[in-house]
């Protein structure tokens, strides 16, 4: 039988037993199981947290496999939410993980209550609503974008998504590495607070590369409305 001090021994070696153990009460909810959706869960899933939701009623295609990091060509037509939990549970023989085949308005029917909401949507009007749900339930999320070599994370708590311009957006090409990259990031965030660590929230971080091929970080403190 695998003991939780040996599977976790690098986190228990950073934080001590006491904080690893309190990641064992904590509930997440990743809405989406795409390119950041697969990366969180790698992450996240074998971090220690007790239950992590996924929440995504798409199929895997073709043209996901390359960025979507938790799928194999085997993979394909497969609902992506349940791909998801079989690995994270075939990776952490101490996480609960539940697929929701159902979009994101039949999910906040549920009556489900979380630590923390992960945004891995694609879409600016579904973390629109996520923005909604959250604040109704005064939970906080964070929220996670990414675009050819771009991407942004922002720990949402008193700000408000509204902010941004919710118009329909038509994003162009995206790299594997920068989905990776920017969910990880998302992920160091949720993980920081979860084990509750400090972190900066309500602010914007930007992160993109030039046309000489540096990495340049931006922030942003968002504002309340």
């Amino acid at each position: 039988m695998i003991k939780t001090e040996e599977y976790f021994n690098r986190q228990i070696q950073l934080w001590g037993k006491e904080r690893q153990a309190s990641l064992e009460d904590k509930k997440i909810a990743i809405i989406g199981s795409g390119g950041l959706g697969c990366s969180l869960a790698m992450a996240l899933g074998t971090s220690g947290i007790g239950q992590i939701d996924m929440v995504d009623f798409d199929r895997v295609g073709i043209h996901n496999i390359h960025r979507q990091v938790a799928f194999t060509l085997a993979d394909e037509n497969r609902l992506k939410a349940e791909v998801v939990v079989e690995l994270m549970e075939a990776k952490n023989p101490f996480v609960k993980a539940i697929a929701y085949n159902i979009d994101f308005e039949a999910f906040t029917k549920l009556e489900n209550t979380y630590d923390l909401i992960l945004d891995a949507t694609d879409n600016l009007v579904t973390r629109e609503s996520i923005d909604a749900y959250a604040k109704e339930r005064n939970t906080p999320w964070i929220y996670a974008s990414v675009e050819e070599f771009n991407g942004q994370v922002c720990f949402f708590d008193k700000a408000s998504f509204q902010v941004f311009n919710t118009s329909d957006h038509k994003p162009g090409g995206i790299t594997a590495p920068i989905v990776i990259h920017i969910a990880s990031l998302q992920a160091n965030l949720a993980l920081r607070y979860l084990a509750g660590l400090s972190i900066v929230k309500d602010k914007l971080y930007y992160l993109y590369f030039n046309s000489d091929g540096e990495l340049i970080t931006q922030k942003f403190g968002m504002p309340t409305i």
